[in-house]
Order: structure tokens, then C-alpha cells, then sequence
């Protein structure tokens, strides 16, 4: 797949999280109703595009386009407040709703542009293309793992950030050389060691606290994003094995 042009940004940033966002979406404070919509697109805006390029054979500009317009008319005509946890997951209404979206548009042939519209985020869809060119999974199971692969890149993002703020710099950067070198040749515990001028145990400790705060960042993250607990506890111990 190519890459043409570029919305948003390697500086793109979703607000840090707090409590279960999806409630939220039909608040009655708008403030907070944005709010909890502008982190649900953070969750789930890559899974969608990815979806739309592989299930409805579109183009890039044009799935720019659709995943621009469905967020948009989602947040206008207040879709996600019509969820009912009680019939499916949350990541499965969305799906359903961009399902609806996608084959209405391509109806009526009158697609949100670009310009014509509000964009309500700035999205890095070239990202997401380079992750395409990279894998294409089937897809049926296209959406599912690309909403895991958005909640670990949310939870790594927030690792790193939090490790910024406490002085935890050095650790985060071993455990990125170590565990998130995807396609590389993995370094020694020695060979850190010697880069970052500690000893090997150093590095063990390193890499145990860094993936246990990822654990538990992830955790965090998945319960913001899900709308219950029966649905969090079922989500967490399909990634995880986690048992509550």
C-alpha cells in the first residue's frame, strides 16, 4: 500500500487517562462528553482505519476521509450514547456502527471530505500505513488485533511519559532496547549493562519493574476503555491471563 498525505503527526497526543471513559460518552456535561470521546478515538481510530482499508477495499485519502467522517458524525449525532453493555462489547458497537457508516456512505456516494467538515482529531494515518505495508492481517481478525496493538501502544506511551516525569528515563530506555526492538536482533543483558553503565543485575531489575508498570498501565488503560466490569475482567484475561 502507498503512503500519500499525512494528517496529524508524529506529535500527535491523546489526553492521559483516568476512570472508565464509556459512561462517559453520554454525560450530561459536554465537557466531559468530550473528553471521554476524544479518548475512545485515541483507543480505537487505528483499528478502524485498518479495517476500512482492508474490508472495504478504499483507498488511502479515502479512508482517511471515512474515519475522519465517521468520528465526526459519531460526536455529532451521539452514536456511542446508544450503547447497551448488555448486548456486546463496546469494541464490537463500534465496529457495527462503522460497519453502518461505511456501507450508507458508499451508498449515497457523499463521503465527509476534509475540509468540508470538523475534523475532531489529527490522526497519524501514515503510521498506520507503514504498519499495513508491514502486516495485512485476515480480515475477520483484522479489528481485534489492531485494537490490542492500539492498547499496548497507548500503554507504552504512558509508561514512557510516567517514567519521564519520575526520573525513570534510563529504565524505560532498557526496556525499549530490550523488549520493544521489534525485527532486531535482541541485545545481552551484558551488552546493556555496559551501554547504560551498570551491571547485569541492574538490568534485570530494570526490565522486571518496567514490565510489571506495563502491566499494570495496560490494565489501567483496558478498564478505561471498557464499558464494565464483567467486559474488563473477560478482556483482561484474554491479553493477559489475568484472573481477578
Amino acid at each position: 500500500m502507498t503512503v500519500d498525505t499525512l494528517i496529524g503527526g508524529q506529535s500527535c497526543r491523546f489526553p492521559q487517562t483516568g476512570h472508565t471513559v464509556i459512561g462517559q460518552l453520554a454525560s450530561e456535561d459536554s465537557a466531559l462528553r468530550a473528553l471521554a470521546f476524544e479518548k475512545v478515538v485515541g483507543a480505537y481510530w487505528k483499528p478502524a482505519y485498518k479495517y476500512a482499508r482492508l474490508k472495504w477495499k478504499v483507498s488511502n485519502e479515502d479512508a482517511k476521509d471515512l474515519i475522519q467522517g465517521f468520528f465526526t458524525r459519531a460526536l455529532d449525532k451521539g452514536f456511542f450514547r446508544e450503547y447497551d453493555p448488555a448486548k456486546a462489547s463496546f469494541r464490537t458497537y463500534l465496529r457495527t456502527c462503522l460497519d453502518r457508516f461505511t456501507a450508507n456512505e458508499r451508498q449515497s456516494a457523499q463521503r465527509l471530505k476534509r475540509g468540508g467538515g470538523i475534523t475532531v482529531v489529527s490522526l497519524d494515518f501514515e503510521a498506520a500505513e507503514r504498519e499495513l505495508a508491514c502486516s495485512t492481517p485476515a480480515v475477520e481478525d483484522c479489528f481485534h488485533q489492531e485494537w490490542i496493538r492500539s492498547l499496548f501502544e497507548l500503554a507504552v506511551g504512558a509508561l514512557r511519559e510516567r517514567c519521564e516525569s519520575d526520573g525513570n528515563v534510563i529504565q524505560f530506555r532498557v526496556f525499549e532496547c530490550y523488549d520493544l526492538r521489534a525485527g532486531e536482533e535482541r541485545v545481552t543483558y551484558e551488552g546493556l549493562a555496559r551501554q547504560f553503565g551498570v551491571t547485569p543485575a541492574t538490568i534485570t531489575n530494570y526490565l522486571a519493574a518496567m514490565r510489571r508498570d506495563l502491566r499494570r498501565v495496560l490494565l489501567e488503560k483496558l478498564r478505561e476503555i471498557t464499558s464494565s466490569e464483567r467486559e474488563f475482567r473477560n478482556e483482561a484475561r484474554a491479553l493477559l491471563g489475568v484472573k481477578f
